[in-house]
C-alpha cells in the first residue's frame, strides 16, 4: 500500500511494486497526479473513489489575493486569533535566495513574531533539528501557539482540528497537488475553515489556472483533472511524470471518455475472440502491427 502517491518518484514505485514479487498494489491520495489518471484512462489502475466527508466536515473557503494586500491579511488574521482560530502561514523556501522573490520562512516567521506577538508564532522546516521541530508542533497543537508558520514540511501526517485557517505565500510557485494537500491541513473539525492563497503578480497561463481552480472546487479529482490538463500525463511506458503524450488522434484530458469506451471494448473483443481471427480482430490486428512499427521507427531515432 503506497499512501500520499503524489510524494513518490516514478522508480520509486516501480521498486516498492517489486517488492515480493508479483504482490497487488493499492495506491492512495487524495490528490491523483496526472500520471495516475493517466495509468487508470489505460486500464492500468482501478479507481476506488471515497467522496464523501466525515460526518460534521464542511468545504474549505478558498480565496486569493495579492502579495501587495499582506498589510490587510495580518490585520485581519489578528482579528481572527483574537477570536481563538490558530492558523498555518506556509513559505515555499526556508531561507532568503537572491533567485527567487519569495520570503523566506525564517524571514517571515520573524516578522509575524514582531507583528503578532499575542499569537506566539512558532516555526517549522526541514533543516531544523527534529527536537525543535517537534517541540514547535507540539505547542501549537496544545495551543500554546495560535501560528505555525512552516513550509511543506506539514503538507502531510499534520492533523489538529482545531486549526482553522491556512495562508499560503506565493501560492503560484506550488503544484496543484501540492495546494491541495496543504490546504487539507485544515477543514479537519466541524468548524469553518479557510484557505488563503497569497500570489506575484504577474501571473502565467498556468498559475492563474491552478488558482482558478482552487479556487472553485475541493474536490481532489477534479482538481487532479485540472492538473492533466495543464502538465499533460506524461509517459505511461516510461518515466516522464509530466508533458504532453505523443497521441496522432487522442487528446487524454479531453478524450477520458471514449478511452474508458475503447478500453472496455477491447476487453470485450479479447474476450471473445482471444485469437483476433474475426474481421473486427484482424483490423486490430492491422492496428497494432501499425503501432509496433512507429513505436520501433521512434525509439530507432532517439537512440
Amino acid at each position: 500500500m503506497v499512501d500520499e502517491q503524489h510524494r513518490f518518484g516514478v522508480k520509486q514505485r516501480l521498486i516498492l511494486g517489486q517488492k515480493g514479487g508479483g504482490c497487488d498494489i493499492l495506491i492512495m491520495t487524495a490528490t491523483p497526479i496526472p500520471r495516475t489518471l493517466a495509468m487508470t484512462a489505460y486500464g492500468d489502475l482501478k479507481i476506488s473513489q471515497l467522496d464523501e466527508k466525515p460526518a460534521g466536515r464542511r468545504d474549505i473557503k478558498t480565496a486569493s489575493l495579492q502579495m501587495e494586500k499582506m498589510d490587510e491579511v495580518i490585520e485581519r488574521l489578528s482579528k481572527a486569533i483574537a477570536n481563538g482560530s490558530r492558523a498555518y502561514w506556509i513559505c515555499p523556501l526556508v531561507e532568503e535566495s537572491d533567485k527567487l522573490d519569495a520570503e523566506a520562512a525564517e524571514d517571515r516567521h520573524r516578522i509575524l513574531e514582531q507583528l503578532l506577538p499575542e499569537a506566539n508564532p512558532v516555526l517549522a522546516h526541514g533543516k531544523m533539528k527534529s527536537t525543535e521541530r517537534d517541540i514547535a508542533m507540539q505547542a501549537f497543537q496544545s495551543g500554546e501557539s495560535q501560528l505555525l508558520v512552516a513550509t511543506t514540511v506539514v503538507e502531510v501526517g499534520v492533523d489538529i482540528p482545531e486549526a482553522g485557517i491556512i495562508i499560503i505565500e506565493n501560492a503560484e510557485r506550488f503544484g496543484l497537488a501540492q495546494l491541495h494537500q496543504l490546504r487539507g491541513r485544515v477543514g479537519r473539525s466541524d468548524i469553518q475553515s479557510s484557505c488563503l492563497l497569497l500570489y506575484q503578480t504577474p501571473l502565467s497561463y498556468t498559475a492563474k489556472s491552478r488558482l482558478d481552480i482552487m479556487r472553485q472546487t475541493n474536490d481532489g479529482f477534479l482538481i487532479a483533472e485540472e492538473d492533466l490538463r495543464l502538465r499533460g500525463p506524461g509517459e505511461v511506458l516510461g518515466q516522464r511524470q509530466s508533458g504532453v503524450p505523443e497521441f496522432k488522434l487522442a487528446n487524454l484530458s479531453s478524450h477520458a471518455d471514449l478511452l474508458e469506451i475503447a478500453r472496455k471494448q477491447s476487453l470485450m473483443l479479447v474476450h471473445e475472440d482471444p485469437l483476433l481471427t474475426s474481421e473486427k480482430g484482424k483490423a486490430c490486428r492491422i492496428l497494432i502491427g501499425l503501432f509496433e512499427q512507429d513505436t520501433a521507427i521512434r525509439y530507432l531515432y532517439s537512440g
